[in-house]
């Protein structure tokens, strides 16, 4: 899907992060450059509160019966043990690790700065929002939100080895940002390992220095350097983390296809000595052709399908009501209508001359091959009605939308 096609035609949820069209910002920003944009600027809702509200952080803070590590506590720069603000929650719920508010709010009221993780799998308003981005990206999110005291900065200069969205929701924040001390970092390479590098970089005059209002939103690039700060009051702010998928993940999988050659599998010569440049120089010449050679025949089909098993379970697709789902699936008639559940990612494949099989994250379903149109019909982007499935009768018409529904594919519509 492109960047500028919204899933059922609707707005693009990236219109809600930045100001510019979404071709736009794939050509000139997309992990390129960080991107400003304001308020009055963005579409959809005036600010970001139907998303996260201070009030919404009250609740998850209090009556939510948080845990560990869906909170995490930072003053100075150093994140809190979590025993400075866990407990048990009661007769009932003993487990050691929930959130204790008063605590929480003692920390804060001293200066701490609250971040609230996980949100992607939390709350209603984010979990659709997040999936809704994910999907237009075709990349998995996670949503963070961070609640800083006046005055009070939570983490000092550092880079995220993933781009990020952030939305100012209350208060006022400023952002310092740096280029670069290391271009793409990938998710090994964090920045503590350059930690003198970007402390340095630091100290020169940021690209980029501006103050976030509620409503504002930046966009930025992994690997570019950033600290906040909030200012006369209180600034609580959404991120939105994009996790890569980078080229050398590419490298990765290819290198896992390798073992397949048995020249690639050769064992060293007796007795190598593999401290010695000049006796390890042969074998690395030899290993380089017999890689190149094998490179050669590698077939796309391989290496996507190992990119799709490391890609497709790190996001989720739209959340499930168990039992209204079943008691749809009991009641079904040949009127009611479906639609596939959003963010599903599958495939259909031909299992021999009389089945297919369904490929999903994690699991396969096998079928007639006779269903095939109309799993194709069912799971595609617009909603059916079941008497419309190109089936020989409404038995079985009613038999595999039942199966579609147990098997969490298809969701009723609204």
């Amino acid at each position: 899907m492109p960047f500028d096609e919204a899933p059922g035609g609707s707005r693009p949820a990236l219109s809600r992060a930045v100001a510019v069209e979404p071709g736009k910002f794939a050509a000139a920003y997309w992990g390129r450059a960080p991107l400003l944009s304001r308020a009055g600027e963005l579409a959809g809702p005036e600010g970001f509160t139907d998303l996260l509200s201070p009030a919404a952080v009250d609740e998850l803070l209090s009556r939510r019966g948080l845990r560990t590590p869906f909170l995490r506590v930072a003053r100075q720069g150093k994140v809190l043990p979590a025993a400075s603000f866990t407990g048990s929650g009661g007769a009932g719920a003993e487990i050691g690790d929930q959130v204790v508010d008063e605590q929480v709010m003692r920390l804060y009221a001293d200066g701490a700065t609250l971040v609230l993780q996980g949100l992607h799998r939390l709350w209603p308003p984010l979990i659709d929002y997040a999936r809704r981005l994910g999907a237009e990206l075709r990349r998995p999110l996670q949503v963070n939100a961070y609640l800083t005291p006046p005055g009070s900065q939570g983490f000092s200069t550092h880079y995220d080895t993933h781009d990020v969205f952030v939305l100012q929701v209350d208060g006022t924040k400023r952002w310092r940002l740096h280029e670069p001390v290391l271009a793409d970092p990938l998710e090994k390479q964090a920045w503590g390992g350059h930690a003198d590098e970007v402390g340095a970089t630091a100290q020169g005059e940021p690209a980029m220095d501006v103050v976030l209002a509620p409503g504002d939103a930046l966009y930025l690039p992994r690997g570019w350097l950033h600290s906040a700060e909030a200012l006369g009051q209180r600034s609580l702010h959404l991120t939105f983390g994009v996790r890569a998928l980078t080229r050398y993940a590419v490298v990765e999988e290819l290198l896992a296809l390798a073992a397949d050659d048995a020249r690639l599998r050769a064992t060293l010569p007796y007795a190598v000595d593999v401290s010695d440049p000049d006796a390890i120089e042969p074998e690395l010449t030899e290993t380089v052709e017999a890689l190149r050679d094998w490179l050669t025949s590698v077939d796309p089909a391989d290496v996507a399908a190992r990119l799709q098993a490391r890609d497709w379970p790190s996001a989720r697709p739209e959340p499930v009501s168990p039992l209204a789902q079943l008691d749809f699936a009991a009641g079904l008639g040949a009127q009611d209508r479906f639609r596939v559940r959003e963010g599903l990612r599958w495939r259909l494949a031909e299992d021999g001359p009389d089945h297919v099989v369904l490929r999903l994250s994690g699991r396969t379903i096998r079928f007639p091959a006779f269903c095939a149109p109309a799993l194709r019909l069912a799971l595609g982007p617009e909603p059916v009605r079941v008497g419309d499935l190109p089936l020989d009768d409404d038995a079985d018409r009613l038999v595999l939308a039942r199966r579609l529904l147990t098997e969490a594919l298809i969701v009723p519509t609204g």
